[in-house]
């Protein structure tokens, strides 16, 4: 039921953009896509993708299940074409998560070690977010200071609750509570861990924001990037919302707060639709990182059965 309320909701969506504003928008920024915006958000990605890649390997050493950088960049690549392109937007860390798991035989340690880097992740946008957006002119800027205060007394409720049933949670599930506090301080806290955490999030934040506005210049828009930065950190935050491979709470977002800035709607929903086909052409590496896996895996299984056949020939 909630994979299908998830699917609704982005269908309904989309659906209400395309009633108000017709397929125009959506038909107006695949028109103005061109090979030079595509190689430049393709250069962008690939630097936010090996500054993820390191905040996951920094991660995963912590917890004990460290992996190369050489593997780590093109599993990376692959979880975000998969997360491009299959419905929900996490498949692809699960399949990494797993795929890490195996190699290192330690598979829940290692959906850990996704898990916690993802959230990582989310602390930061979160926090760079609430600061800029309090800082510059945008449509929900006077809102902020309540979504400021609504965030601190959250955390704050949350640490006094869960230092109020610590001594429960122990009795009921301690390995959890240990497993993750272990967690949280060798692979989110260490000393060696979070500035390169704190920095390689701040980064891949930098990027999404400096694609989404080459995909706005793209479509035509003149604003400069003082004034485009707040409206793309809301659409930003709108796209950690469950969507059909991306598509959905984005193109939504986005028409309601370039109209709110006075730059249109429409204008907003071609900026998402550039933006979106710049993400998939970006990620593509990461399905031929599917098809080099998915040949080695059929050779390493079709390999063994000629040497069966002389064995059972020879018997």
């Amino acid at each position: 039921m909630w994979a299908w309320a998830r699917f609704s909701c982005s269908a309904v969506t989309l659906a209400v953009v395309v009633w108000r504003l017709g397929t125009g928008p959506f038909l107006d920024g695949l028109r103005t896509i061109h090979a030079g915006a595509l190689a430049a958000a393709a250069a962008i990605f690939a630097v936010t993708t090996v500054c993820y890649a390191w905040r996951w390997k920094l991660v995963a050493r912590g917890l004990g299940v460290d992996l190369p950088m050489s593997a780590a960049v093109p599993a990376y690549y692959r979880a975000l074409f998969l997360n491009a392109t299959l419905p929900g937007g996490i498949a692809g860390d699960v399949h990494r998560g797993i795929s890490h798991g195996r190699d290192v035989r330690d598979v829940g340690r290692a959906l850990r070690s996704v898990a916690w880097e993802r959230l990582a992740g989310q602390v930061v946008q979160i926090l760079v977010t609430v600061v800029i957006l309090l800082a510059l002119p945008s449509p929900v800027q006077a809102y902020m200071p309540w979504v400021a205060l609504a965030l601190g007394a959250g955390a704050a409720g949350a640490l006094v609750l869960a230092r109020g049933q610590s001594g429960r949670a122990r009795a009921r599930w301690p390995r959890f509570c240990r497993a993750a506090s272990d967690d949280v301080h060798n692979g989110l806290l260490a000393r060696t861990a979070w500035p390169g955490i704190a920095l390689a999030s701040g980064l891949g934040l930098a990027g999404h924001a400096a694609t989404f506005a080459l995909a706005a210049w793209t479509v035509g828009a003149t604003a400069p990037m003082s004034r485009l930065l707040p409206i793309t950190l809301v659409v930003i935050a709108a796209m950690t919302l469950p969507s059909i491979a991306g598509w959905g709470p984005r193109e939504g977002v986005a028409a309601w707060v370039f109209g709110a800035a006075g730059m249109g709607a429409q204008q907003g929903v071609a900026t998402a639709v550039v933006y979106g086909v710049m993400v998939l052409v970006a990620s593509l590496p990461g399905a031929a990182v599917l098809v080099v896996a998915w040949f080695g895996h059929t050779r390493r299984a079709g390999g063994p059965q000629p040497v069966l056949r002389k064995r059972a020939a020879r018997a």
